[in-house]
């Protein structure tokens, strides 16, 4: 069905002093306006000065977010990290923080408020309703809502009133530039941070918690065990954190040595022990299901398996890198330790590593 919609309401085209600048007559299909309601006329619908005036308004709700954008933008580069201040109800935190928590969510508000304002006062408020219609739509359906996006963008006012155009356009260039600044914020480059691990050469294998150093007797065929560099809570006291404890964690598994199919390195196991990273490559979860029988290893996270006696080869879950393997021996005294350390990074790809 075609409809003829006057939305002229009581302008007259032809007068260039007139707010909105619509066509007499829009002829296309549309949706019909609903029935039984009745729409009142907004004073912007017949008061010139009063539409100026809501145009105004809403132009500078959208220049005060490219003001406020700005401020968070000063404030970043302008305000010590160090900077304390103090709040009421809130005590005493850091300057940088709260202007810049504050003067983006005034930004984000100010866009919101101004294109609620615009929608309420200047664009075409007319209910209409529209019948369901196929999931797949016919050529026709789509030329429709073409048509209607058309109307709406030209009934909107957005080609007409270049002073909110404009202002929009301005407060939404602006708008994405606090996420490209915060992105510095984000903390030094780890360099080769997350490329190394506290394991090196001759370094005691110790279990979890106890951090008793560890023979191979103690391991029987089957079993699984949690384990740490011997020099872990030296690590953390010194860096007064867990970063290295998390990277540095690993399983130790006794199978049988016939049982194992391949290692990612010659002879990296002892008599059947083998040694992996506890963290799974997918998002960094820590690993320690572990299924006899089959050698296969679990994420409880999101499910990604990982054969222990083929290399720590994923072979099912999103995890599509192999756990490394730690390559281990004894020491003079029969206590395990570490050849090296781990010989590509530890848990989740990122950027730089390149694979």
């Amino acid at each position: 069905m075609t409809n003829k919609f006057d939305i002229n309401n009581t302008f007259d085209p032809d007068k260039e002093d007139q707010a909105p600048k619509i066509s007499k007559e829009i002829t296309t299909k549309l949706p019909t306006a609903a029935k039984g309601v009745d729409h009142y006329l907004r004073r912007t619908d017949t008061d010139p000065k009063a539409a100026r005036r809501a145009e105004i308004q809403v132009a500078t709700l959208f220049g005060a977010s490219s003001f406020f954008t700005l401020v968070f933008l000063v404030s970043f580069v302008a305000i010590p990290r160090e900077k304390k201040i103090a709040v009421s109800l809130i005590g005493v935190t850091g300057g940088q923080n709260l202007v810049l928590g504050v003067s983006f969510g005034f930004a984000i508000l100010l866009i919101g408020i101004g294109a609620i304002h615009w929608a309420k006062k200047l664009m075409s408020d007319v209910e209409v309703v529209q019948e369901r219609k196929e999931i797949k739509p016919a050529d026709d359906v789509q030329q429709e809502a073409l048509d209607a996006f058309r109307v709406g963008a030209e009934e909107s006012g957005i080609g007409q009133r270049k002073l909110i155009r404009r202002s929009l356009l301005g407060a939404l260039a602006l708008f994405p530039l606090p996420f490209v600044v915060m992105l510095r914020d984000l903390g030094p480059s780890p360099k080769g941070e997350l490329r190394e691990t506290a394991w090196e050469e001759d370094l005691h294998i110790v279990t979890d918690i106890t951090y008793q150093k560890i023979r191979p007797e103690d391991i029987p065929v089957g079993n699984l065990v949690s384990a740490m560099p011997e020099n872990i809570l030296e690590i953390q006291e010194e860096e007064q954190n867990l970063n290295e404890r998390g990277k540095s964690a690993i399983l130790l598994v006794r199978m049988r040595p016939e049982e194992i199919k391949s290692q990612q390195g010659p002879d990296w196991d002892y008599q059947g022990i083998v040694a992996y990273s506890k963290i799974c490559t997918h998002v960094g979860c820590p690993i320690a299901l572990y299924e006899q029988r089959t050698h296969h290893l679990l994420c409880p996270c999101h499910q990604s398996t990982f054969d222990l006696a083929d290399s720590g080869q994923p072979i099912f879950g999103p995890a599509a890198r192999r756990l490394p393997q730690l390559a281990i021996t004894v020491d003079e005294e029969g206590y395990l330790i570490a050849r090296q350390g781990f010989q590509e990074p530890v848990g989740p790809s990122f950027w730089e590593r390149g694979a």
